[in-house]
């Protein structure tokens, strides 16, 4: 029989790692769109989207519990097109997870297409660029680095998630149990030595990860001052 604890760590990774890809594919043309976008309702769309970094998840996770239950109509039409119930499912985690991780990845990427401007755009549609040559071979390279930051924080911040993973998905093993619910279920046992493994395991590969995002992002003349310094 699978470790609990070890089946819980590649349910995370499972969950973490398709939800940053589907955050990617949502994320980068809902960026690019506020980017560009003039029109005095992007304000509230920027507020919807940056709406989880200040609601509790608790309250996300209780209504997305209700839409997600056979009684209302997303519930509704995902059993008739799986024949399995949304609420305390895999895909359930995923969704929420997407919904919940969203700012982490848009504001990120908005920003970088935000100070990219138009110029370089502009000069690739003369030279005969498509939108997605010009995408693929100019947006793509210069902004690479804000892309790195938006999928690692979307990943970091998925593997972190409890309120709404827990309303949404409940504890069912191998199927939503993940690393912060085992956490507390650790916790809730007094087991507190499997609690701290755990808790240690999370916070130095949080701290690598963000220590890499800020490598990543700092200025080319600074890294390169500190390599000078490290030679010496």
């Amino acid at each position: 029989m699978q470790n609990p604890d070890l089946q819980a760590l590649i349910t995370t990774l499972q969950m973490a790692g398709l939800t940053t890809v589907i955050l990617l594919i949502l994320g980068t043309p809902l960026s690019w769109y506020l980017a560009k976008m003039t029109s005095r309702f992007k304000v509230v769309i920027e507020a919807v989207v940056a709406l989880p970094l200040v609601l509790p998840p608790t309250v996300l996770g209780f209504y997305l519990l209700i839409a997600f239950s056979p009684e209302y109509l997303p519930g509704q039409l995902w059993q008739q097109a799986t024949g399995q119930q949304l609420a305390f499912s895999f895909s359930a985690i995923v969704i929420g997870s997407v919904l919940y991780s969203l700012p982490f990845v848009v504001q990120p990427l908005q920003k970088a297409f935000e100070q990219l401007g138009d110029n370089l755009l502009e000069a690739g549609a003369v030279l005969g660029a498509g939108p997605f040559d010009r995408f693929f071979y100019i947006v793509l390279p210069l902004t690479k680095a804000s892309f790195i930051t938006a999928a690692s924080l979307g990943f970091a911040h998925t593997v972190g998630e409890f309120g709404v993973i827990l309303m949404i998905g409940g504890n069912i093993p191998g199927e939503t149990r993940v690393l912060s619910i085992a956490l507390f279920d650790h916790v809730e046992a007094f087991d507190y030595a499997k609690a701290h493994l755990l808790a240690i395991s999370l916070l130095i590969s949080s701290m690598i990860l963000l220590s890499a995002v800020y490598l990543i992002n700092l200025p080319k003349k600074h890294r390169n001052a500190n390599s000078v310094g490290a030679d010496k």
